[in-house]
């Protein structure tokens, strides 16, 4: 009965949150409530499933704070997560402010002299690599709102930029541990680091991105050959967009020490949480005056939409649900690992390009935990899963929290992109990098595979 309940919230969550009828944190904080109340409380009477939910002692463990790479905790509430994406919020809440995204953007363009098919490719490059440090929603947030201020000024359609910069921002998210939401899940709860995370999906990502530049070339060469002359005086001097000079050198510094402290992190054994604590602390206290306008503009319904949805999927964990899964792929699989991991990618891509890929993420976690004992299975597995994740939502306009921002910064500008238009050409890539991915994980990993 507890894992028919139990199953039976997961579904409405994920059916109420496709809606978008009900704000999504209002959703799974609900469900969370359910899960713990109803399946905890009622059906199973026990009061310490509730106490490892909410998973509050992990805040007074010093493995919280100190201990990467030294294996996570994949039950209850990842609060290692959830504390890292804050702190990166108001850190990108702070380079925002003085204006360094805005300046980047139109210093690069200055440098490759406005030509056209020259800044197409460099934002499509930058999209990727701010993204594998930056939430990829902040990137495109930002990239989609210069591209069309270049637009205007430059004379081109800037809706095939906006397209390249959004399936690249999610291909760059993939290549590390804090790129995207699910790669931050997998990574806290099975104790990978960043520089493993760099080193198998940032390989996969970079040979991806080769083929992905040439690939955006070729469908819109139309368009950029139409828009190839233009005139480069028409754009401001970079340095008008930065609105703090001191601000920006030491939101710039700040960046930097981030990037520092997560590539080495398994070296100093600092955690991700409080890496993200120490980054955020820095950026409020170095800008005592602006600490109430950062911490306001912090996105705190994603903190609160985490909180419930790892609850509820607890609730499929604790109650064997998630094991029943697992014994059924690998019963489909019929033990032949190749087969699995194409399953675990492929579905993961493909239910990605409909449903939000956290919520999926942290479903699978587990799951895949029980496919594979075996550490060096494991990580294959991970690194599918994690490629699936973060690619597959590329291939729908509500795939990606970054494709709706995009999509929705270029509506409100007077840039109309329907289903058709971002399909026909966004899907055809997807399915490109995920067999590039496949083939790139067979022949790398066929020894641990079996082959």
């Amino acid at each position: 009965m507890a894992a028919i309940i139990a199953t039976s919230i997961f579904v409405v969550m994920f059916a109420l949150i496709i809606m978008e009828k009900i704000p999504r944190h209002l959703v799974t904080l609900c469900c969370g409530l359910l899960t713990l109340v109803v399946v905890f409380g009622l059906i199973m009477r026990d009061g310490s499933a509730v106490w490892e939910t909410l998973n509050l002692k992990a805040f007074v463990s010093p493995s919280f704070w100190y201990a990467a790479g030294e294996g996570g905790e994949s039950g209850g509430v990842n609060w290692e997560t959830i504390t890292f994406i804050a702190g990166m919020m108001v850190m990108v809440e702070g380079m925002a402010r003085v204006g360094f995204f805005r300046w980047l953007c139109m210093r690069i363009a200055k440098l490759v002299k406005c030509k056209t098919t020259a800044v197409f490719v460099t934002f499509m490059i930058m999209s990727a690599v701010l993204s594998m440090f930056i939430d990829s929603i902040t990137v495109i947030l930002f990239l989609a709102a210069v591209t069309i201020e270049l637009g205007t000024l430059l004379k081109f359609n800037p809706i095939p930029m906006i397209l390249a910069e959004i399936f690249c921002a999610n291909l760059g998210g993939s290549a590390t541990m804090c790129g995207d939401p699910p790669n931050i899940i997998i990574g806290t709860a099975l104790g990978y680091t960043f520089g493993e995370f760099l080193t198998n999906t940032g390989i996969i990502a970079g040979i991806c991105l080769v083929f992905v530049v040439f690939y955006f070339l070729l469908v819109f060469k139309k368009d950029l050959k139409s828009a190839e002359k233009v005139d480069a005086s028409a754009l401001p001097d970079p340095k008008e967009a930065i609105l703090d000079k001191t601000g920006f050198i030491i939101s710039t510094c700040i960046f930097l020490l981030a990037v520092v402290l997560l590539i080495t992190h398994a070296q100093t054994h600092l955690t991700v949480a409080s890496i993200g604590v120490g980054i955020a602390l820095i950026t409020l206290l170095t800008a005592p005056k602006h600490i109430g306008e950062m911490l306001k503009k912090v996105d705190y319904k994603t903190l609160l939409f985490f909180v419930g949805l790892f609850i509820v999927v607890n609730g499929l964990e604790v109650t064997g649900v998630l094991e029943m899964i697992a014994n059924f792929i690998k019963n489909i699989s019929g033990g032949n690992l190749f087969v699995m991991i194409g399953i675990i990618l492929w579905i993961s891509a493909i239910a990605s390009a409909f449903v939000d890929n956290i919520p999926f993420a942290a479903t699978m976690v587990p799951i895949i935990q029980s496919l594979a004992p075996e550490a060096t299975l494991l990580q294959t597995l991970a690194w599918g899963l994690s490629v699936g994740t973060d690619i597959g939502g590329s291939a729908t306009p509500i795939g990606a929290s970054a494709n709706v921002v995009g999509i929705s910064v270029a509506n409100k500008n007077g840039y109309k992109i329907g289903w058709g238009k971002y399909c026909a050409k966004l899907a055809p890539a997807t399915v490109l990098v995920l067999a590039i991915s496949t083939l790139f994980i067979f022949l790398r990993y066929k020894t641990i595979l079996g082959g």
